[in-house]
């Protein structure tokens, strides 16, 4: 039997799950982010890197709802538009469907309540009340992020710089969010705690599939976690494709320093 073309399987398209187009913003006269575009697909890792005011961690406090653009658009999953959503609604989505962990661990953390206080935070902002609840899955959020649970009554004040993390990444994901941002994530920590943060993070983007972007300076981070990769510099994006091609053979001249610089 002859095999015709319309009798071929279909290839199925993947859809993004974030598609970001033509995203701006200023402060007073200085033009920080100037129309970004890239897409995120579900399950994948992407790096953004740069110099310290290129832009790449106000494109996340953005994705994040914190702040809001002077244009662009931002589709995740089904939601055609999240910057045109009412505040309760980005709320939700914010909720619901975004985790984040800043470089600075204040940011995400009440520092003097307990570890476990800080994830019930989150699942009370969800509507959870039930306490045996909030402590069970305070606890399994915990486990996963590899935080000994010996300490979840302990207060991140009184922890090391990677368990801080480690709580920050255990909020984050304690609702199984659809979207991952890390900023700075391993900055400040001990080369041995890095390593140990980092093998944390590919264990969860694994067992779970999560779609994570990750802000870095550490061109080291972002080759051990990201897919792709995109290099910003003075709120543009200059070069992009997959990280092992951007990192061993940079075409633009801006790449090429931060790579060489690195070296």
């Amino acid at each position: 039997m002859t095999l015709t073309l319309e009798a071929a399987p279909q290839l199925i398209r993947v859809r993004p799950l974030l598609r970001v187009t033509g995203l701006h913003k200023r402060y007073g006269q200085t033009q920080a982010v100037r129309g970004v575009s890239f897409e995120l697909y579900p399950g994948e890792v992407l790096g953004i890197v740069g110099e310290s005011g290129s832009g790449k961690s106000t494109v996340l406090r953005l994705l994040n709802l914190e702040e809001t653009p002077d244009g662009g658009r931002f589709e995740l999953g089904e939601t055609p538009d999240v910057f045109a959503l009412t505040r309760q609604e980005r709320r939700a989505v914010q909720v619901h469907q975004i985790g984040i962990v800043y470089q600075n661990p204040h940011l995400g953390l009440r520092l003097r309540s307990s570890a476990s206080g800080n994830i019930a935070e989150r699942l009370l902002s969800a509507g959870e009340r039930r306490y045996g609840a909030l402590r069970e899955a305070a606890s399994t959020s915990l486990a996963a992020s590899e935080f000994p649970l010996a300490r979840m009554d302990d207060p991140p004040l009184v922890l090391s710089g990677g368990m801080q993390q480690r709580v920050q990444l255990a909020k984050a994901t304690a609702l199984s969010p659809r979207l991952l941002l890390l900023d700075e994530p391993t900055t400040g920590l001990d080369v041995s705690v890095q390593a140990r943060v980092l093998d944390t993070l590919r264990t969860m983007q694994r067992a779970h599939q999560v779609s994570m972007i990750v802000v870095s300076h550490d061109l080291g981070v972002i080759r051990t976690l990201a897919d792709r990769v995109l290099v910003m510099r003075g709120g543009l994006v200059v070069e992009r494709g997959l990280s092992d091609q951007v990192l061993d053979d940079p075409q633009h001249p801006y790449t090429q320093e931060l790579v060489h610089a690195k070296l």
